[in-house]
């Protein structure tokens, strides 16, 4: 707040886990500037119900969470387009932005969550090999095949199981299938759900599924039945080099709950390559749901006042050091590098102009419903059966579900 502000602020936050920080960040923003700044935090589970309530009173909230397209056709009238604000020459990217039909930014993606394929270094090194070696998927495939070829020389293999087991299989049906249904999007301009999908990219799917079912201690029938804690071990123990996650698995295999306790130092998270051209160019799939709108029906005081409170959030000191504690991985200039290295590495990517993975898993139709499918699909070509099946699971698959969806 550079300037004289008359107006306040009114924070309608989502998050209850992080309801003290913000408290105590509006405290200090007042105490500093004058300027009152309220903090409500919606219960879990009840944030829409909320939000739609509060907007239609005379004290509504000046500064609420817009966080996916659905949001943003219920409340769109209320936001008050971002382009050109103070908050958004502080950006460090837009991947995570949401626009209104005439283009205009109605939406801002304040933090995110990260997967890809998280490495042990100090295994890699061990085997003779740098993750700076690995920048596309023919050259994760060299090295991978390379660890797994010497794998009872090593003492560990390639990849950890890719488990089909309900603990685990969601990283393969939601995650990993993001990979192709994120590049035909790209191609095809996709901005919202698509009736259907073609699958051009489902090649480039095998490649991946396929080296993960290979160089692997795990095969075959075995992984219909692999879960997700033991693909975690295997990992966490050292017993393979790479593991299928996210951000979130940072505490798992650092801490000591489970015992891994492994040294943050020796983790990395890289791109999941499935040779695409240009893929030397990807960063990891990033996604969020925390996005701030700001209520355009608020008075010009109350509007500049947000404004003015947002850029001091992700500028000054103690907003940026809240952010990287609560949040992660924030997408602006001064953001702080979180503890957490698989975010931090999320961060490095966008700010070395990668482009970034965006979850387009998001416009899949009857979601449970469509990965049952093709985690059924996947389980018969493990054992035995056609890549076909997979193809139909997944394109017809989508095709049937939007329709089902979609029935009058």
């Amino acid at each position: 707040a550079t300037t004289e502000a008359t107006g306040s602020v009114y924070y309608l936050n989502f998050k209850p886990e992080a309801d003290e920080a913000w408290q105590k960040l509006a405290a200090t923003y007042t105490e500093q500037t004058g300027v009152p700044v309220k903090v409500v935090t919606a219960a879990s589970g009840t944030y829409d119900t909320t939000l739609a309530a509060e907007l239609d009173k005379s004290s509504a909230p000046t500064l609420f969470q817009c966080g996916n397209q659905g949001a943003i056709n219920s409340y769109g009238d209320y936001c008050y387009p971002l382009d050109g604000t103070a908050i958004m020459d502080q950006m460090t990217t837009d991947a995570f932005n949401l626009k209104g039909e005439d283009g205009q930014t109605l939406s801002i993606g304040y933090c995110y969550e990260a997967f890809g394929i998280i490495v042990n270094k100090a295994l890699l090194e061990k085997a003779g090999h740098s993750i700076d070696e690995i920048t596309n998927f023919d050259s994760l495939k060299a090295v991978a095949d390379d660890i797994h070829a010497r794998a009872d020389e090593l003492g560990f293999d390639a990849f950890s199981s890719a488990g089909l087991e309900g603990s685990s299989s969601w990283r393969f049906s939601g995650h990993l299938a993001n990979m192709p249904l994120f590049y035909e999007f790209r191609d095809d301009n996709v901005t919202s759900q698509p009736a259907s999908i073609k699958g051009t990219y489902l090649d480039n799917f095998k490649n991946v599924w396929d080296l993960y079912t290979t160089d692997s201690a795990t095969t075959g029938a075995a992984l219909t039945t692999a879960t997700g804690d033991a693909s975690e071990a295997e990992f966490g123990q050292g017993k393979a080099v790479f593991y299928q996650n996210g951000s979130w698995e940072f505490a798992n295999l650092t801490g000591e709950e489970k015992g891994f306790k492994m040294n943050p130092e020796d983790l990395a998270m890289i791109p999941i390559y499935c040779g695409v051209e240009g893929e030397e160019k990807a960063g990891l799939c990033c996604g969020t749901e925390n996005c701030w709108s700001v209520n355009k029906e608020a008075s010009e005081e109350n509007i500049q006042a947000t404004l003015d409170f947002m850029k001091w959030v992700v500028t000054s000191e103690e907003g940026t050091t809240m952010l990287a504690e609560e949040f992660g991985p924030c997408p602006f200039k001064s953001a702080k590098t979180p503890e957490n290295v698989f975010f931090a590495q999320a961060n490095d990517y966008i700010t070395n102009g990668n482009y970034v993975v965006t979850w387009a898993f998001n416009y899949t139709p009857a979601v449970e419903d469509w990965r049952a499918g093709v985690v059924d699909a996947l389980s018969k070509y493990v054992t035995g059966g056609s890549w076909d099946d997979v193809k139909t699971a997944f394109v017809d698959g989508w095709a049937a579900q939007y329709a089902a969806e979609h029935a009058a």
